[in-house]
C-alpha cells in the first residue's frame, strides 16, 4: 500500500479538519444510489490500486482513532454515564422494539403493494402481479405474533426470487432483509438458536449491509457523479473522488461499530439514524419507504441495553478486527464481481 506521507495534499488536510461536517453532507451519499441514478453493475469497478491510495489510508487511520477513542471512553465513568443516559432516553423504544419492527414492516410491505411491480427495493422491477399480493399478505402477517414466522418466510422467498431474477451479487446489497426475516421467525417461534437474540441477528445483518454498500462507493464512485454535479456544495470543497472515499470510510466505520462494544454500537446507530432520516427530507417518499426497515433496526440497536464490560482488549483488538473486516469485504466484493461479471477469479485486481 502507498505510504502515509505520500500523496497527502493540502486540500486533503483541509478536508480532514472539516471531516465532522461530512456527517451532515453524506445524507446524499447515504441514499441508495441505485434508486436514483443510472448504474451498470456489470461495468468495471475502480481498481484497488486507485482505492487503496494515500487519502484512503489517512481517512482509515482517522476512523480507527475515533473507534479506539470510543472504546477507551466506554470503560470510564463518562462512558458508564452515557450508557445509563441512553438507557433512560431509549426505554420506550426498547420496550416496544417488537412492535416497532412489526409496524414498520407492515408499512413497508403495504407501500410496496400500493406501488406495484417491485421486489423489495425500487430497482428490482417485476411484471409478476402476484408479487404485490404476497407483499400485502406479509404486511397482514405483522398483525399477530403467531403469524410472524409466515411473514419472515415470505421475505426469504421474495429475497430468493429476486436473487434468481437479478443475481446473487446484486442482492448482496440487501442482507438486511434476511436479518429482519430471521428476527420475525425467531420472535414468532420464541426460539433463539445458538443463544443468539433476534436483535443480534438483525444487528449483524445491518452491519454487513452497510459495509458492503460502503465498498460499492469506492468501487463505483461514478454512479454518484450526477448527485455531486447537481449539489457541488455537499463535497465541502473536496474533489468528488476524495468525498466518495471519505463517505465510504465513514459508512464502513459506523457499520463496523455496530458489531463492536455496546456504547460504540449504540452511538454509531444513532448517527446512522440521523443520516438516513436527513436523507429522507432530500429524496422524499421513495427514500423513506426504502430505508424504513433499516432505520427501525438502527433504532432498536440504539435502544438495546445489553452490555458486556468494555476492556482494554476491545481497544487493542479494534485495529486488527477493523482491518480484517475491511480486507474481507474488499476481497469479497472484488472477487464476487470478477466471478459474476469479470470472467472469473483471474480478473481480480492485484496490488
Amino acid at each position: 500500500m502507498v505510504r502515509f506521507g505520500r500523496g497527502y495534499s493540502t486540500s486533503g488536510a483541509a478536508f480532514a479538519a472539516a471531516l465532522p461536517l461530512l456527517l451532515l453532507a453524506t445524507q446524499e451519499a447515504s441514499a441508495h444510489v441505485k434508486w436514483f441514478c443510472a448504474f451498470n453493475l456489470a461495468g468495471q469497478p475502480q481498481g484497488l490500486e486507485q482505492v487503496l491510495c494515500a487519502d484512503f489510508e489517512w481517512l482509515t487511520g482517522l476512523a480507527l482513532i475515533c473507534l479506539m477513542a470510543g472504546c477507551m471512553a466506554e470503560g470510564t465513568a463518562i462512558g458508564g454515564a452515557l450508557l445509563s443516559g441512553l438507557d433512560r432516553v431509549t426505554a420506550r423504544v426498547r420496550l416496544d422494539t417488537e412492535r416497532l419492527v412489526r409496524a414498520v414492516c407492515g408499512f413497508f410491505f403495504v407501500s410496496l403493494w400500493c406501488l406495484g411491480g417491485i421486489i423489495l427495493t425500487p430497482e428490482l422491477k417485476t411484471d409478476a402481479g402476484w408479487i404485490s399480493w404476497l407483499q400485502l399478505a406479509i404486511a397482514v402477517s405483522m398483525i399477530w405474533r403467531r403469524t410472524l414466522p409466515l411473514g419472515g418466510l415470505g421475505i426469504v422467498f421474495l429475497f430468493g426470487f429476486a436473487t434468481w431474477s437479478y443475481g446473487a451479487f446484486h442482492l448482496a446489497d440487501y442482507p438486511i432483509f434476511l436479518g429482519i426475516a430471521a428476527y420475525l421467525i425467531m420472535t414468532g417461534t420464541g426460539r433463539s438458536p445458538f443463544g443468539l437474540r433476534p436483535l443480534d441477528v438483525m444487528r449483524a445483518a445491518a452491519a454487513v449491509t452497510l459495509m458492503w454498500a460502503s465498498v460499492e462507493k469506492w468501487a463505483f464512485p461514478d454512479w454518484t457523479a450526477p448527485l455531486l454535479v447537481a449539489k457541488p456544495a455537499m463535497t465541502l470543497g473536496a474533489s468528488p473522488e476524495l468525498f466518495m472515499r471519505a463517505a465510504g470510510v465513514i459508512e464502513f466505520t459506523l457499520a463496523f461499530a455496530l458489531i463492536w462494544t455496546p456504547l460504540v454500537r449504540r452511538m454509531a446507530a444513532i448517527i446512522l439514524v440521523a443520516v438516513f432520516v436527513s436523507a429522507v427530507f432530500e429524496f422524499g417518499k421513495l427514500d423513506a419507504i426504502g430505508h424504513s426497515g433499516i432505520i427501525a433496526v438502527l433504532l432498536a440497536i440504539a435502544a438495546d441495553d445489553a452490555r458486556q464490560p468494555a476492556t482494554r482488549r476491545s481497544v487493542v483488538l479494534a485495529p486488527a478486527a477493523y482491518g480484517a473486516a475491511l480486507a474481507l469485504f474488499l476481497t469479497l466484493y472484488y472477487a464476487g464481481h470478477a466471478v459474476f461479471y469479470g470472467g472469473g477469479l483471474g480478473a481480480v485486481p492485484v496490488i
